[in-house]
């Protein structure tokens, strides 16, 4: 059977409808709110209901039969889909700067010659919501102290106070404030920290997508010496990130633009 693309009400409700009017006396307005549908289907369901016929009739609109058709409506419905994603993605960016900064670890690959018992690397990454400012560092491991120590370079660093301090669930962030160095450094600080849901890292986008975009612009195109070069292309790729590459969600400015703009909106 070829249904209608609008039919929302099976057989059965139609039924429902012709016996709650004629039985039960409801008004077409409270049939047509309690199912969902305008007061014109309602009028419809009853004058078909008279003539006891309570089908679904198929659709005479022969276009809803071409495949050509389905496909197009398809492509509309996945457009118009991503343009609401895309809305809502743009509602939420922060106001200010420090407002919430994203942050995430990764495990970085073993430099040639070395062992992986000695010299597993991890880099650690904030970032901040509202200017896109970028901070990052290499630690030996991926663990609270090591948390700690990156939050408090990213404080030292930083222009402008942290509120809140957005991550997964992982055991360097997160643990009981009595026992844990990072929670209590972020409550010393007045530092909130919010997490992403269990087992979706992926709404922490912010961070995990500034990790990839890292990788690939700076350790897929260098060949590092050292666990010191390493680090020092590091800091020469987050200069260029911060000063230099327009970003298309600040409207092609730079993180550093962005901040003066800000600060400082009668300098521009």
């Amino acid at each position: 059977m070829n249904i209608h693309k609008k039919t929302r009400l099976t057989p059965e409700q139609r039924k429902e409808i012709y016996q709650a009017y004629y039985q039960d006396s409801l008004r077409v307005t409270d049939l047509a709110t309690a199912y969902h549908v305008s007061r014109p289907t309602i009028y419809k369901i009853l004058q078909r209901g008279r003539q006891r016929d309570f089908s679904v009739h198929d659709s005479t609109n022969q276009r809803f039969r071409c495949l050509k058709y389905g496909i197009k409506r398809l492509a509309k419905i996945e457009r118009e889909i991503e343009d609401k994603l895309k809305r809502q993605a743009k509602r939420y960016n922060k106001d200010y700067p420090g407002q919430m900064v994203h942050a995430d670890t990764r495990q970085l690959p073993v430099l040639e010659g070395e062992s992986s018992q000695q010299r597993n690397e991890y880099l650690y990454v904030a970032i901040d919501d509202f200017s896109r400012e970028l901070f990052t560092a290499i630690l030996p491991d991926k663990t609270q102290l090591s948390a700690t120590a990156f939050l408090e370079q990213v404080q030292e660093e930083c222009a402008y106070t942290i509120e809140c301090w957005y991550t997964d669930n992982g055991k360097e962030w997160d643990g009981s404030p009595a026992r844990h160095t990072f929670v209590q450094a972020c409550l010393e600080a007045g530092i909130k920290q919010r997490f992403t849901k269990v087992g979706r890292p992926q709404t922490n986008g912010k961070a995990e997508r500034v990790i990839r975009t890292l990788m690939e612009g700076w350790h897929q195109q260098t060949h590092f010496n050292s666990s010191a070069h390493r680090k020092q292309e590091l800091r020469r790729w987050v200069n260029w990130y911060n000063l230099v590459k327009p970003h298309k969600s600040l409207e092609n400015r730079t993180p550093m633009e962005q901040l003066v703009q800000y600060f400082y909106p009668t300098n521009l």
